[in-house]
């Protein structure tokens, strides 16, 4: 179908919502987005693009900007938690791809999306705080703000988040549960001649990822451990500098010597949101963490979230009718999304092996593996990295 003419509502200027807007904008759409912030902004943190991601920022013409702002990846480490000694590498320099791996910082990529957008002639409101979904007899999207007031769109794309009122129209409420897991971020400053690496530190129960941001001007931190006391989920709840210490302090020099530089701590607690059933219903869709959340331990939601808003324009495109296009874009997405988040979950668990023995065994098999055959990691990760949302039909 033509999107020409056709008028969209966008709810979420992060990630997903403005790469989906500029893609429906550039295919003639008349697109809004509605964003409840009173400005486009990222809190401080990093993300990793992955190949899979950056051919989507490449289609929609950011690939000069996203060499230009981010810092390409050479490879990924995992280490030891007490000695520091490396237990397998995966060397992203050997990979068979045109794209690259990059590491970025949110609120650049954030940026750059909201440009791109603007320059399709995607219309940006803030301030715009939608408060519930629902539908009219005629199965258009009606919009409840916070301000009381309310506005219906002919076709509506929910990128709001793991709290979308989008997905619980099309979906109702679920209960997510906590993972007795939670995570740390932070941003320090780097001491120079950072190698282009993530490294991951796995202890038991815990692990620790770290990798440069702005040229290697910075060092952004994850880390996560297992417990059972309850953290609210979200990524703004301030900590103590000292309870992450506390947390990693028989990791290697390494890691104290990083985390004496945190001055400034989030923590948030990680839940488990199922994938929704129902990513679409008449006019209306779900995208990103609306759709599918993701744990961080595969480092995928920003490259899922850009394969989404790809892979939703393009089939709206490729059909007469809209209901159609969104239910080609749901058959298109839905196993690609659980095979990334139980990828996710096994990462999980092999980076926190508490017992001595299994983690022996464990690590020395990743050795192992590193010294005889050191492309078979790679190969492992063709479904993944190797993926090109673009070309696929």
């Amino acid at each position: 179908m033509t999107l020409a003419d056709q008028k969209i509502k966008v709810l979420g200027a992060g990630i997903g919502g403005l790469a989906a807007a500029t893609a429906l904008a550039r295919a003639g759409a008349d697109v809004t987005i509605l964003e409840q912030a009173d400005k486009i902004s990222e809190v401080g943190a990093g993300l990793q693009i992955s190949p899979n991601g950056a051919v989507v920022l490449q289609s929609l013409g950011l690939g000069d900007a996203i060499r230009k702002k981010g810092f390409r990846a050479e490879g990924v480490q995992l280490r030891d938690f007490r000695a520091g000694k490396l237990v397998f590498e995966l060397d992203l320099t050997r990979q068979d791809t045109p794209q690259n791996y990059y590491f970025l910082h949110r609120a650049d990529l954030v940026k750059m999306l909201a440009e791109s957008a603007r320059d399709a002639g995607v219309k940006i409101r803030l301030l715009q705080c939608v408060t519930e979904v629902s539908f009219t007899e005629k199965g258009r999207a009606r919009l409840q703000t916070a301000q009381g007031a309310t506005t219906k769109s002919d076709i509506l794309i929910g990128a709001d988040g793991v709290n979308s009122p989008t997905r619980i129209a099309l979906n109702g409420v679920s209960q997510p549960f906590f993972t007795r897991q939670v995570a740390w971020r932070a941003v320090v400053p780097a001491l120079g001649n950072e190698p282009a690496v993530a490294t991951v530190y796995m202890g038991p129960g815990r692990h620790l990822v770290c990798y440069p941001l702005r040229g290697g001007s910075m060092i952004n931190i994850v880390a996560v451990e297992e417990r059972r006391d309850w953290a609210a989920e979200g990524w703004n709840h301030p900590d103590e500098p000292a309870n992450l210490r506390a947390a990693f302090a028989e990791f290697c020099p390494e890691v104290q010597a990083l985390l004496e530089r945190v001055e400034t701590l989030h923590l948030w607690g990680l839940f488990r949101h199922r994938v929704a059933p129902k990513w679409f219903k008449n006019h209306t869709a779900i995208l990103g963490d609306a759709a599918h959340p993701t744990l961080p331990f595969m480092a995928q939601g920003a490259s899922m979230a850009l394969e989404d808003a790809w892979t939703l324009a393009d089939s709206l495109q490729k059909t007469t009718e809209v209901e159609t296009g969104l239910a080609a874009y749901q058959n298109r997405r839905h196993a690609r999304a659980i095979r990334v988040i139980n990828a996710a979950s096994k990462n999980a668990r092999n980076y926190h092996l508490r017992l001595k023995p299994l983690r022996f065994a464990a690590h020395t098999a990743l050795r192992l593996t590193n010294h005889i055959a050191p492309d078979m990691a790679l190969k492992k990760f063709d479904w993944l990295y190797g993926y090109d949302v673009t070309k696929s039909s």
